[in-house]
């Protein structure tokens, strides 16, 4: 009867073995094989202080993330390591890419990525999201930067732009090998997407109508886009859909690659973001936080509110009150004087279409010193 019984085991696990290896087989097969563009195609200089590089890692999710890698030239040793992405819609030709390289210029290996179903990143449909699949795109370029020679892998940040901030706080709360987080200018996507601008959709009916829309959407057009920025822009327009235009339609931002400066995401794509509140642990998160929002931002309710419930347990727009976070001695607010939403996707200019003279409102230094208190 043993003999049986070990023999059934045996065979069980040479089956079982088998079968893995055919399913790792069948998941590194069907890894998408994407092909990078090698020429320089940022909206900004490569800095002589750094080399660059690009290249590709996977996730959970079985996507291949495009990325770019920037390493200060003078750097020896393992560094510690900053993983970047944002804005939401945007490239790491843009925004997030120029954050790494000044990143890399003080010192840190700093990895700029596209995230799932944008840029030169796999996923299809095109320019869609997912609260899931976008934390996870954070956690494996942690990941990766994880893996390298010249990384300490206890010495590893984050920074999220835009609605990359309220994610990278989603990450930070998951994934506890993130050792600091930077949100930059940050939205809160689930707050905007299930609640519209300031609240002001924040009831039952409202949501009912958005959710019955998106409903039909789906049998009607499921891979129909939404649009980009606003092009050509209204007279009439708000400021910040104004600063919207400036950076991501005139040179200063534009990037054919870009879901923002082009056609923008599905009108389905966010869909699972308006049914989500992904912030809900942030006051639990021990690890080092940064919140950093210009004083004129038309977001800055989303940073400010993030970053009082992450340390008090509660704050304005958030319908739940939980404990206060048990290590606030390392969270900070920091509000830029002048500063509009986009001033902190580039650092600012004094005239329209990237021209004039920069603002330097973006306290690289600032980033800098933060990152290294809290990666020891």
């Amino acid at each position: 009867m043993k003999k049986v019984l070990f023999a059934a085991l045996l065979t069980a696990g040479i089956l079982t073995a088998c079968t893995e290896k055919a399913t790792n087989k069948k998941e590194n097969d069907s890894m998408a094989k994407i092909e990078l563009t090698q020429e320089w195609d940022k909206v900004f200089p490569l800095s002589e202080k750094v080399k660059h590089q690009k290249v590709t890692f996977e996730t959970q999710y079985g996507l291949t993330l495009a990325a770019d890698l920037y390493t200060p030239k003078d750097g020896q040793g393992k560094m510690a390591a900053i993983a970047v992405s944002g804005p939401f819609g945007a490239t790491k030709e843009q925004s997030s890419g120029l954050y790494a390289m000044r990143m890399a210029e003080r010192g840190f290996v700093a990895l700029a990525f596209d995230p799932s179903y944008t840029g030169e990143s796999s996923g299809e449909p095109r320019r869609t999201a997912s609260p899931d699949i976008n934390t996870e795109d954070f956690m494996a370029a942690v990941d990766f930067l994880s893996k390298q020679e010249n990384v300490d892998a206890g010495k590893i940040g984050i920074i999220g732009i835009c609605g990359w901030g309220g994610i990278a706080l989603n990450a930070a709360a998951a994934d506890t090998r993130i050792k600091a987080t930077v949100a930059s200018t940050m939205y809160d996507m689930t707050r905007v997407s299930g609640n519209g601008y300031y609240d002001a959709d924040d009831k039952e009916d409202a949501r009912h109508a958005a959710r019955e829309a998106i409903a039909k959407q789906r049998l009607d057009d499921p891979a129909a886009m939404a649009g980009g920025v606003v092009n050509p822009l209204p007279e009439d327009a708000p400021q910040f859909v104004k600063d919207y235009y400036d950076y991501y339609i005139t040179p200063r931002g534009y990037h054919k690659r870009s879901g923002n400066s082009n056609d923008g995401w599905r009108v389905i794509g966010t869909q699972a973001y308006a049914n989500a509140r992904f912030l809900y642990y942030i006051n639990e998160i021990r690890s080092a936080v940064l919140v950093m929002h210009g004083e004129k931002a038309h977001s800055r309710y989303f940073g400010e509110a993030a970053y009082h419930y992450m340390v008090d347990g509660k704050a304005e727009g958030y319908h739940f009150v939980t404990k206060p976070n048990p290590n606030p001695e390392n969270k900070q607010l920091i509000i830029i004087p002048g500063a509009s939403h986009c001033d902190l996707y580039d650092g600012g200019w004094t005239k329209a279409e990237g021209k004039g003279e920069s603002k330097n409102l973006i306290p690289w230094d600032k980033l800098a010193e933060f990152f290294n208190k809290n990666l020891k």
